[in-house]
């Protein structure tokens, strides 16, 4: 069914992910959890842990409520530990990015991805969640995932290629802190991507006619392996 783009879009709901990283032998690497194939979102791809927000994340113990932003945080330490048996620490997360699909879906979640460092190299898996992880170099899930060894969804493609330039974990959490939380509000880029503001062909009214204009470019190309990221100012 073609999606009528005059519809309004469905209403958002609040998630959070946690990119876990540790220091490896060869350098950062990430805690990557592989979702059951038969599963309904995500099905056999590789994904960061994390979840929806849910209702007790907005309150307190005491009944009273918190922001959104707080009550992603406390749905990330609940997702992590579910998933991973690792219990953080939620004054060591950093807001790492904020994702926000702009297209028609039948359920949208505006998710914060939060940066922590992991309590230990040790994961104990939800089998309902995941049925496999592994600890990998930014740079290896990515050519893992040009070969077609690796699925991945779009944000967790472009959080793997942001950190492939850090070394070590206080250099992620470092450039984290210094720097402002990217904001992706994502629109489709016909026939096969995805773009985010500031792509010249952003947002997308009229966009048939500006998707090869030239100009600058915040977009990844999926229509085929591997994907291409680009970019830079007009």
């Amino acid at each position: 069914m073609t999606p009528n783009p005059s519809a309004p879009l469905a209403s958002l709901e609040d998630a959070c992910t946690v990119v876990l990283v540790r220091d490896g032998q060869s350098g950062l690497e990430t805690l990557l959890l592989e979702r059951p194939q038969n599963s309904r979102a995500f099905g056999g791809a590789w994904v960061f842990p994390g979840g929806k927000v849910d209702a007790a994340d907005r309150r307190e113990g005491n009944g009273r409520s918190v922001d959104d932003f707080s009550a992603a945080q406390r749905a990330g330490l609940r997702e992590v530990a579910e998933e991973t048996g690792q219990r953080l620490d939620g004054d060591e997360m950093v807001w790492l990015s904020q994702w926000t699909p702009m297209q028609q879906l039948p359920r949208r979640f505006r998710t914060w991805f939060m940066l922590a460092r992991a309590v230990t190299g040790s994961v104990t898996l939800s089998p309902e969640e995941h049925s496999n992880y592994a600890w990998l170099s930014p740079v290896d899930a990515l050519e893992r995932h040009a070969q077609g060894k690796l699925t991945l969804v779009p944000p967790t493609w472009v959080t793997l290629h942001d950190l492939a330039g850090k070394f070590t974990v206080a250099d992620a959490l470092a450039d984290a802190r210094s720097n402002p939380a990217p904001v992706y509000n994502t629109q489709l880029l016909p026939p096969d991507g995805l773009m985010w503001l500031g792509d010249a062909a952003y947002p997308r009214q009229n966009i048939s006619e500006t998707v090869s204009a030239p100009g600058a470019r915040h977009r990844l190309t999926t229509a085929s392996l591997p994907w291409i990221f680009e970019r830079r100012s007009g």
